[in-house]
């Protein structure tokens, strides 16, 4: 896979960025992942990252407790920002050069984003960590993944998550679910895999960007994926 793929975009939600958790900002996990960066980088392969903010607060979460949803989902993007802050500086200190983009001005603190200057920024060899989502409400952080997949040409978006891969049913709570190697999009979309919201796995699909599932908890998967290793779920 390393030979075909010149630029990844990897999409970590926030409760994973939290640990085991899935509360703050673990300082091991965020190391860990940039121990992965660093050697992805050195296989020739530009990277980006699309962080959520499940950690600190989710849009559902405050429309539930009687919030504007408008306002909460802001409030949703706001938490992204802030991850996006905190994995910039624990990157920058491990020698990564990062950048941290958002769809707001925020010019004391981010670069506002648009796909020319990310791509540059990739181009160039830095780490991109796209903060706020897609800037509107009612859109999921994977839709803003797949969309800054999209914007940047990648050639594969990965999405680091607590599980090894897509499954037929919760693993948790049913040990013989079976795991998906490979699935189409449009099987995800007819069977209602939870992968990612229907507008992400569409524009994947429009897009020609395949999306891979694992594990971030995996020691070096992103590495060892990116150097040919089969692992997690390919959905095409």
């Amino acid at each position: 896979m390393g030979e075909s793929v010149k630029r990844v975009i990897v999409k970590m939600s926030g409760e994973a960025l939290g640990g085991t958790d899935g509360q703050g900002i673990n300082q091991e996990v965020v190391q860990g992942l940039g121990k992965q960066l660093i050697q992805v980088r050195e296989l020739g392969i530009e990277v980006g990252l699309v962080v959520g903010g499940g950690n600190i607060f989710r849009g559902v979460q405050g429309s539930s407790q009687g919030m504007d949803p408008v306002m909460a989902d802001f409030m949703g993007m706001m938490a992204t920002v802030i991850n996006g802050a905190g994995v910039c500086q624990i990157f920058r200190a491990m020698g990564i050069p990062a950048v941290l983009s958002t769809p707001f001005a925020m010019p004391q603190y981010a670069e506002q984003h648009s796909a020319e200057k990310s791509r540059t920024f990739l181009a160039e060899g830095k780490v991109v960590v796209f903060a706020g989502g897609t800037g509107n409400p009612f859109v999921t952080t994977d839709s803003g993944g797949a969309l800054r997949a999209a914007e940047v040409g990648a050639d594969l978006l990965i999405k680091a998550t607590k599980v090894n891969g897509i499954y037929d049913g919760d693993p948790v709570q049913n040990p013989d679910a079976k795991l998906f190697k490979t699935v189409r999009f449009n099987e995800v979309l007819g069977r209602g895999l939870k992968v990612m919201d229907a507008g992400a796995i569409a524009l994947c699909e429009q897009r020609n960007i395949p999306i891979r599932v694992l594990n971030i908890f995996e020691k070096n998967g992103i590495v060892e994926l990116l150097k040919g290793a089969d692992i997690g779920t390919l959905v095409h």
